[in-house]
């Protein structure tokens, strides 16, 4: 990577291109070492005038030798018109694009870094770096939540403090695994705790780590099917108290009993042991089997459990053993009960109308 003259860092997450384009500019650092020698170009742009200056200022620099002597490093940094937005569809965007290429192909004893988020991985441009540069796309790298796992526990250990068991799963699903925030997260906890490292618990983190979205109703489905009564009353409290709506909340308890029902169903048939960890290998293993019985196995949907993320499965495993298959789809006829009667009564019954299933669900336990 570091012999290449232009390397190309894309991906759909900012933080993770920024903090890999970063490590690269660091890397590279040390074959340019006086200041004039590198140089890190703003490489947003909201109109195509604006593109056309960022990559008119990228050559200039580019072109122009240090004073010292030597080549240049310059880093073309946050580019955002790779994709199919307005400025990055517009002729103009793509005709700056194509006037720099014969710059980058004869770069010299100069060296780029050109990161890019959000892309659009068809667009003329982005398949041109593929065959001329050296090319790291991110999220083909680093699939599903690993880039978010591998961020996390690099920041705990620089902190100091480590994750106990089931610990960074419960602050994926919280956050919606999403990068950034986990390690400002993590960085809060670490100092919550301070020192002498000491472990970030699933406790931790639900007194700490606010819910964000796509983990927005987290805390409360979590203390559904916790088995813990207390905890589940709490919860939906909370959540009513934050002015948070009910049918969401709904949503996300059918859903994942849902997923509950068809690892219970694989539970029973003998393919999952509740009592042992899943990984991906497995699940893959189970879904080749049984695949053909989903109509579009493509699709993430909770209709498909080989379709979710093996760190949530395996959260949800251990959770089978507290319910029969009986007992789950009875859950299932009681959330439509719900829903109904959410259409049918004032948002100020809403709370109740929670705490009744809760407790219903609970009571048969």
């Amino acid at each position: 990577m570091s012999d290449a003259s232009l390397i190309a860092v894309v991906g759909d997450d900012d933080f993770i291109v920024r903090k890999r384009a970063k490590e690269l500019f660091e890397e590279l650092s040390d074959d340019y070492p006086d200041d004039l020698s590198r140089e890190v170009i703003d490489g947003r742009a909201d109109k195509v005038e604006t593109v056309e200056s960022i990559l008119k200022e990228a050559k200039s620099s580019g072109s122009t030798l240090s004073l010292f002597g030597g080549g240049k490093l310059v880093w073309l940094n946050e580019l955002n018109f790779l994709n199919q937005t307005k400025t990055g569809s517009a002729q103009g965007t793509k005709d700056a694009l194509e006037s720099i290429k014969p710059f980058l192909e004869n770069l010299g004893g100069t060296k780029v870094i050109l990161s890019a988020c959000p892309v659009h991985r068809n667009h003329s441009f982005v398949k041109w770096l593929q065959k001329n540069s050296a090319y790291e796309d991110v999220a083909k790298n680093e699939k599903e939540d690993v880039a978010f796992r591998r961020l996390v526990e690099e920041t705990a250990d620089a902190c100091g403090v480590r994750f106990g068991p089931g610990a960074l799963e419960y602050l994926a699903g919280k956050i919606g695994s999403h990068a950034r925030l986990g390690v400002e997260e993590t960085k809060k906890m670490a100092s919550y705790l301070g020192s002498e490292g000491q472990e970030i618990t699933e406790e931790l983190i639900i007194d700490l780590v606010p819910d964000f979205g796509e983990g927005d109703f987290f805390e409360a489905s979590e203390a559904f099917f916790s088995g813990k009564l207390d905890w589940a009353v709490d919860a939906i409290d909370r959540h009513f108290f934050h002015g948070k709506d009910a049918r969401p909340l709904l949503a996300t308890l059918q859903n994942r009993n849902r997923l509950l029902i068809q690892l219970r169903v694989l539970v029973d048939g003998g393919e999952l042991d509740p009592n042992q960890r899943l990984n991906k290998d497995q699940l893959q293993r189970i879904a080749d089997k049984y695949i053909r019985h989903f109509s579009n196995p493509s699709d993430k949907t909770t209709l498909n459990v080989f379709s979710q993320n093996p760190w949530f499965l395996g959260r949800l495993l251990p959770l089978v053993s507290k319910f029969s298959t009986r007992r789950l789809i009875d859950l299932q006829a009681n959330l439509i009960t719900a829903f109904e009667d959410l259409l049918s009564q004032p948002k100020e019954q809403h709370a109740n109308i929670f705490k009744n299933l809760v407790i219903q669900t609970h009571a048969k336990g």
